[in-house]
């Protein structure tokens, strides 16, 4: 047996070998990652697993039952007759019978399981089977084979799968049957443009770097915006934190002044009635003229803060306009 596998794997390799020496085209699929790739498949096995969960639940269920009643029959055993004894291991025994049929029917080499997975499978593999014969017809292939089939293939260059070429032939079979005329014409163009690629491994890459540096240019963009965003934000937080400051700074000097009053007002007690009332007065004097310095004060502020914002509404507008001018000169 091993001498004839070995044989086998041997007429491959030089089979392979032939075929390329002839100059022939060989390829290979990989009918497992195609599986894993197809939408309708992978919904499907979700479901059929969910079926094999329950039906192992099942199983369990009759194990246990029948743990229950041999632990029960062991304990009562002393106490129960001979007829008793031999009716309750009948029963038991029925019930073993009942659950290896059961794994059976579920679970055997044609059980549910393996012919449901069959159902599942074999739709897909036909599919395959014509996608493949459609692309080896169109690119002139000699031989495609299996990779994940009982023949072994010892190395598979990565150029020559066309695992992928399948995939987009089954998703557009089935993209095609909701498109309009126009969308349908749009997509063929891309179909031609993906052809083409994969027809050249030079056009594959400089696809590939030009998708690189679009990818590259975008996180950039992205990453200069986010810095803008960010200098703004601590920009907006300084110009709070100072304004703040003002603000307190501001009401610590309406508070001093009120201190110096009082002081004043008791260093000079015991004065005369006169001189007591100049000093009523002066403070008011002075209160009125520090509110008209405030409010003028206020009023300067508010006229910077306007030109400041003004400043830089238009400084963000010329850096927008920058980026997206040098946007579109690079996509031309």
């Amino acid at each position: 047996m091993r001498k004839e596998f070995l044989f086998i794997i041997l007429s491959v390799i030089v089979t392979t070998t032939n075929a390329q020496t002839k100059g022939n085209k060989v390829g290979y699929i990989d009918m497992e990652y195609i599986l894993q790739n197809v939408p309708n498949y992978i919904e499907a096995k979700t479901q059929l697993e969910q079926k094999a969960q329950k039906w192992k639940q099942e199983v369990e269920a009759k194990k246990i039952e029948i743990n229950k009643l041999t632990e029960a029959l062991k304990a009562e055993k002393p106490l129960l007759t001979a007829e008793l004894i031999e009716e309750r291991e009948t029963e038991i025994k029925f019930l073993e019978t009942e659950k290896l049929d059961y794994q059976q029917k579920r679970f055997g080499p044609n059980g549910d399981l393996m012919i449901q997975k069959n159902g599942l499978v074999k739709p897909i593999q036909d599919q395959v089977f014509t996608a493949v014969q459609d692309i080896a017809e169109a690119k002139k292939y000699d031989f495609i084979f299996d990779k994940s089939s009982h023949l072994t293939i010892l190395f598979a260059a990565k150029r020559f799968d066309i695992s992928d070429q399948v995939i987009r032939i089954l998703n557009r079979t089935e993209k095609r049957e909701q498109l309009t005329k126009k969308q349908l014409k749009d997509e063929q163009a891309k179909e031609a443009k993906e052809d083409a690629i994969d027809e050249s491994p030079e056009l594959a890459q400089r696809e590939k770097a030009l998708l690189d540096k679009k990818t590259a240019r975008e996180k950039l963009v992205a990453d200069k915006k986010a810095a803008q965003e960010e200098a703004k934000k601590k920009y907006e937080e300084k110009r709070q934190q100072l304004l703040s400051e003002r603000e307190a700074k501001k009401n610590g000097t309406v508070v001093a002044p009120s201190n110096t009053e009082t002081k004043s007002t008791t260093a000079s007690s015991g004065t005369e009635t006169a001189k007591t009332t100049t000093e009523e007065v002066k403070p008011n004097v002075q209160e009125e003229r520090k509110k008209a310095l405030e409010e003028k004060r206020k009023k300067i502020l508010e006229e910077r803060e306007a030109n400041r914002k003004a400043l830089e509404e238009k400084r963000l507008k010329e850096i927008q306009d920058k980026e997206a001018l040098k946007k579109a000169n690079e996509d031309k």
